[in-house]
């Protein structure tokens, strides 16, 4: 007697399981799948990021004392006390400097890695995300290429690269911040582009009128769309709260940190510091194209968005310092949210609209600034990946290392750029020559111009009259010098 067909399957095959090569089809086929391009966007921009800030510490190729600053603010967090940073003259607290509370949301995971990798990966990671709402949207609204080849642009852009060369900064929590909410503002989901605009007051003080001017954003919408009640109380209120948050961050709680009783930077806007006294024609041409042409084909100017781009395009132009008006550093990376969605806002309208030129041209724009994102990154910090050394530590940074090691824990030092992302996590570090009367047990510096170690040893003592300094080692560059009296 044969046997009934049902008895010839498998038993797994009744039950509605397969076995074998087919379930790793199937995962296959979900990890390809078009929901999953933002976030595969995000994680290969978290790899590069970090490869680079991480290989860039590991050279000891700190471009500034940022990075030292904000580990002492978040190492004072990390110990459940105020956010001093000795860098900035000591006892400084960082409020009183600018404020940025939401810093001390790296505080947990500082306190179980204490090294300043920490700072620099989570950065890397905030950077990341950001970028997954601008593939999500430009994806959503302009098809599954179009979406990836913009979020490309975007991770590869010149303002992002160049905020993540230059260590660290808390403009890192406004990248994913500004992002979700202006894609929440271009789908017309209110409430949620309000609750992610409104945490960055807690970023810097300035962007609390950027989180105003996404409140006039949505209000600029609802004219469009339509009557919303609701939905115009809610910007009505970021409007306020944005503005109000600012005046308060400068008038009363930054003063209220800061020894002197005011807010050091308004300085950069009245010239007071000696700076030049008006940006050069030329220099704000040149940072608006860079901001606009390679990153958006100049189609984000079709788009309301870019009113959000207003307050810190004007705080730099107004400024006197000539550092903000250009385009290195980190100062340009907050607008690389605000024109690529407001491009992806803009892209729809002009590829249906009447005008075929403008239509040609709309089609274009994903690939060409995706293009020229790739090609801008032979001059950018990332091309550094594509170089062997960069994953060599030289012999002159483990010598330095060394010398360094041999100040033990808990010590003063008095350092410059170099030494301090060695020494912040386990010393109590000023700046050179503002350490405010204070006689550090070691100073930690460069040795250049053909100086002989001695010689720091000698401008040592000048600086800290009654103390005397003895040279305790030197190698790769550097000498550190020991208080001996």
């Amino acid at each position: 007697m044969e046997p009934a067909a049902a008895d010839t399957v498998p038993a797994s095959r009744r039950a509605g399981t397969t076995t074998g090569p087919a379930p790793r089809g199937r995962r296959a086929a979900v990890l390809r799948s078009p929901r999953l391009d933002p976030y595969w966007t995000g994680g290969v921009l978290f790899v590069l990021y970090t490869a680079l800030s991480v290989c860039r510490h590991r050279r000891m190729l700190t471009m500034s004392w940022d990075l030292g600053i904000f580990e002492q603010a978040i190492r004072g967090y990390a110990r459940l006390g105020a956010p001093i940073a000795d860098l900035k003259g000591p006892g400084t607290n960082i409020l009183g400097d600018h404020f940025s509370p939401i810093t001390a949301l790296v505080a947990p995971v500082y306190r179980l890695f204490p090294t300043p990798v920490t700072l620099l990966v989570v950065q890397a990671a905030l950077f990341a995300l950001s970028a997954v709402p601008v593939t999500r949207l430009a994806a959503r609204l302009l098809g599954r290429a179009r979406g990836v080849a913009i979020g490309v642009a975007y991770g590869l852009s010149w303002g992002i690269q160049r905020a993540v060369d230059f260590d660290f900064h808390e403009i890192a929590f406004a990248m994913p911040l500004l992002a979700f909410s202006l894609e929440a503002v271009v789908r017309r989901r209110w409430t949620a582009a309000v609750l992610w605009a409104a945490p960055l007051v807690l970023v810097k003080e300035d962007l609390g009128v950027t989180a105003a001017a996404i409140g006039v954003l949505i209000l600029l919408r609802l004219r469009r769309t339509g009557r919303d009640p609701r939905a115009a109380a809610l910007a009505a209120g970021l409007v306020a709260f944005g503005a109000a948050a600012t005046v308060l961050a400068l008038g009363v709680i930054i003063p209220g940190f800061n020894t002197t009783g005011s807010y050091d930077y308004w300085n950069k806007l009245d010239g007071a510091d000696g700076a030049p006294g008006t940006i050069p024609l030329q220099t704000a041409v040149r940072t608006l194209l860079w901001t606009l042409l390679p990153t958006t084909g100049l189609l984000a100017l079709r788009s309301p968005l870019i009113v959000v781009a207003l307050p810190t395009l004007g705080w730099r132009f107004l400024s006197h310092d000539d550092h903000y008006w250009g385009t290195d550093w980190h100062y340009s990376a907050v607008l690389m949210p605000v024109v690529f969605i407001a491009l992806v806002d803009a892209l729809p309208p002009a590829l249906t609209g009447p005008r075929r030129r403008l239509r040609a041209y709309a089609e274009r724009v994903p690939t060409a600034v995706a293009a020229a994102a790739l090609a801008l990154s032979t001059s950018l910090p990332l091309y550094e990946l594509t170089k062997p050394e960069t994953y060599r530590v030289p012999a002159a940074v483990t010598e330095a290392e060394e010398v360094l090691a041999r100040i033990p824990d808990g010590a003063t030092v008095e350092a410059d750029i170099a030494p301090i992302s060695r020494l912040v996590n386990r010393c109590r570090v000023f700046w050179i020559g503002d350490t405010r009367g204070i006689s550090p047990d070691y100073v930690a510096l460069r040795v250049g111009d053909g100086r002989a170690p001695q010689d720091l040893a000698d401008d040592a003592q000048r600086m800290h009259p009654g103390a005397h300094y003895a040279l305790l080692g030197s190698g790769g560059g550097y000498a550190v010098l020991r208080r001996t009296g």
